[in-house]
Formats: structure tokens, C-alpha cells, sequence
């Protein structure tokens, strides 16, 4: 069975919301990764993964990495399950991970500048799901 663009999403927008809740609470606990996300150094991107505000050192860049390729495997495990390519599981995951940003974390917003949150709701993919 074909499911539409929309179905896949908001399939996968309300599988993804205890990962995209888990995810920040795990990356947190190692404190080179929060100083760098509070000092805006870090942020969440549009395509599900952490990208870099500034040029990183290189320990933050290995740590970025390697949440990234950790995020991938958790992705392409979801995805596998609701019969959804990786790039649409992570492209709702980074939607999610926007939308769960707080005031003063970086986020990429949809023209791919870096944008940082204020107590407004962030700028959004119209492709997003609404939520």
C-alpha cells in the first residue's frame, strides 16, 4: 500500500514524538554537548540533525558527529517500521526538534539561516506537520 506525502508525516510526526523527547534528555547528559547548545554554538537543523552555528572545535565536532550518526541509526530504525525513507523519518524528526527548541537555542529556519528561538514559536518548513 502507497501512503501520501501527508499520511507518512503525520505518521511519523506522532511516533516521533517520544524519541524527539528522549533524544535531547540523552545528548544533555554529556556536558561539553549542553555548554555548546546554551552558548548557541549548536543547533538543530531542518533535516533531523545538529549542525554548527560556528566553526566547532574539534572535540565538539566529534561529539556532534557521532549524536548525528547515533540519530541516523534511530532514524532508519523508525523509518524501516512505518514504511517511510530515512530522509522523511529525520526531516519530521527535525521538524519535531524545532518545535521543542527553548528561548535562546539555535535552530535553522527554512531559508537555512540560523535563527534562535525567542518565546514566539519558531519559523518553520511549510512541509512540516502541524503540531
Amino acid at each position: 500500500m502507497f501512503l501520501s506525502a501527508p499520511l507518512i508525516r503525520s505518521a511519523l510526526a506522532l511516533s516521533l514524538g517520544a524519541l524527539v523527547l528522549a533524544a535531547p534528555a540523552l545528548a544533555q547528559r554529556d556536558p561539553a554537548y549542553a555548554a555548546a547548545r546554551a552558548a548557541g554554538q549548536v543547533g538543530e537543523k531542518a533535516d533531523g540533525y545538529l549542525g554548527f552555528v560556528v566553526p566547532p572545535s574539534a572535540p565538539l565536532k566529534a561529539l556532534v558527529e557521532d549524536l548525528n550518526i547515533k540519530r541516523k541509526a534511530v532514524y532508519a530504525q523508525h523509518a524501516q517500521a512505518q514504511h517511510a525513507t530515512v530522509e522523511e523519518y529525520a526531516f519530521t524528526a527535525g521538524c519535531l526538534a524545532i518545535a521543542r527548541t527553548a528561548p535562546g537555542e539555535k535552530y535553522q529556519a527554512p531559508d537555512g539561516t540560523w535563527a534562535t528561538r525567542t518565546s514566539a514559536p519558531p519559523q518553520r518548513d511549510p512541509r512540516c506537520p502541524a503540531g
